[in-house]
């Protein structure tokens, strides 16, 4: 089981965390004046001040245990955190395989393994969904837009 107070700190220290790299990388882009007015770095680096000073907030009030509903000790039920596991690891992997696969066979699969695994909806409904997902993005960045989303080592592969 996963306490309140342990999910709240490690809701602050990964926020923090992301703050810091923002502030960091706001670096490379330059901040403060040059000759053509604000830097490009300068609105991400008070972002990022932002975001680590609330994080940092955060921090505090889930250490001390503050708030209205720090009398709840468990935040996620072990049935909970495994629904939870369903959503967060099928869109781990559809992260992962993008590079791979690209983005329309990836698409397909996550929509497909999303309905259709934890059977909440039929097999031929899941896998029309799944089909029609990487059409519209194709139909919608590539041809509308006209924005390339990542092809994958397999299209290369075939000259895609």
């Amino acid at each position: 089981m996963i306490s309140r107070r342990a999910l709240e700190i490690a809701a602050a220290v990964l926020t923090g965390i992301f703050g810091v790299v923002v502030v960091v990388s706001s670096f490379d882009n330059g901040i403060g004046w040059s000759s053509a007015g604000v830097d490009a770095g300068t609105f991400p680096f008070l972002t990022g001040i932002i975001i680590v000073l609330g994080s940092l907030y955060n921090l505090g009030q889930g250490a001390l245990g503050r708030g209205t509903l720090a009398i709840v000790r468990v935040a996620v039920t072990p049935s909970e955190l495994r629904r939870l596991a369903g959503l967060f690891v099928p869109a781990a992997i559809f992260v992962a395989v993008i590079p791979m696969i690209g983005m329309y066979l990836a698409s397909a699969a996550y929509v497909f393994a999303v309905l259709a695994l934890p059977k909440r909806q039929s097999v031929l409904r899941a896998l029309v969904i799944a089909a029609a997902t990487p059409l519209a993005l194709y139909v919608v960045f590539e041809r509308m837009f006209q924005v390339s989303l990542p092809h994958g080592a397999l299209a290369a592969a075939f000259g895609f």
